[in-house]
């Protein structure tokens, strides 16, 4: 008989990157197993991506912080060794996790760029679900200390912990991502006993690290079995194929046609998982 300690979040992450991102947002919530999606707060579509969200009372909705590979929020005269002449925030993750940690210039301007996206978010007035950082940059020791610094003034409660099994990575993953579980796994433990002793929430594990991009349903079927007890959180990049920048076989719309089928649905029911948000897992 299955555990009836099983909780699962399923999360779209980068909502409000691109219109097709938002489309298919809104259609796997409403016609599929999504309960989750982490915002953009500014991106190309984000106006889009919070319309959305205000007509989906019923998704979840949280501040999917930027700090690389993406648009700075604060202005560039306030953190101007974080960006280029343009707004962009760095490509460079290794450069700059060196800086953050012996420049306190640049942690000072970081921080001032995680409030920025903080007060970003809180103005489109939806409630915040949860926190998580593009490429899970806060598993930088620097970029963590900030975020549970900063995080909880502007009602941050829950934060993701990036913990994948680390057999699924090596069974299910993609190339090196097989190995990211494995590696990261004593990080991410310690980030784990951080997050609790500022009585904050986390995930206990979670699916989408290994097999990025490769999200399909037939990965999801082989792993749904195999997930353990607890509050799961399976994260997606879904796309619709309604734009000429996405293909309709491309990896993103597979990502969205998993979350609509129903094989999935059915194995999350037959192997005891009940749905869930961040905030009805407090």
């Amino acid at each position: 008989m299955p555990s009836s300690n099983r909780w699962i979040i399923l999360t779209a992450d980068d909502f409000g990157c691109r219109s097709e991102i938002n489309e298919a947002v809104e259609k796997t919530h409403r016609e599929g197993a999504l309960t989750a999606a982490s915002l953009m707060v500014n991106a190309d579509a984000t106006e889009d991506a919070v319309r959305r969200a205000r007509s989906l009372p019923t998704l979840a909705v949280g501040l999917h912080l930027v700090l690389c590979h993406g648009r700075a929020s604060a202005p560039r005269d306030r953190i101007p060794d974080l960006v280029d002449r343009h707004g962009n925030l760095t490509n460079r993750m290794l450069a700059s996790s060196l800086a953050y940690r012996f420049s306190a210039s640049q942690r000072h301007q970081l921080a001032h760029e995680i409030e920025a996206q903080f007060r970003r978010f809180s103005a489109t007035g939806l409630p915040l679900d949860h926190v998580n950082v593009h490429k899970h940059f806060h598993c930088h020791p620097t970029l963590l200390d900030l975020l549970l610094q900063i995080g909880p003034d502007h009602g941050m409660r829950s934060l993701r912990l990036p913990l994948e099994p680390w057999q699924l990575g090596l069974q299910l993953g993609r190339g090196l991502g097989k190995l990211q579980p494995l590696l990261l796994s004593p990080i991410v433990r310690t980030m784990a006993r951080r997050i609790e002793r500022q009585g904050l929430h986390h995930n206990d594990y979670l699916f989408g690290l290994s097999a990025t991009g490769q999200m399909t349903a037939e990965v999801l079927l082989m792993a749904i079995p195999q997930l353990p007890d607890g509050l799961g959180e399976i994260y997606f990049h879904p796309a619709t194929g309604n734009r000429m920048s996405t293909h309709l076989d491309s990896p993103a719309v597979r990502e969205q046609n998993a979350l609509l089928d129903r094989r999935v649905a059915k194995a999350l029911v037959e192997q005891g998982f009940r749905t869930t948000t961040f905030h009805a897992s407090l």
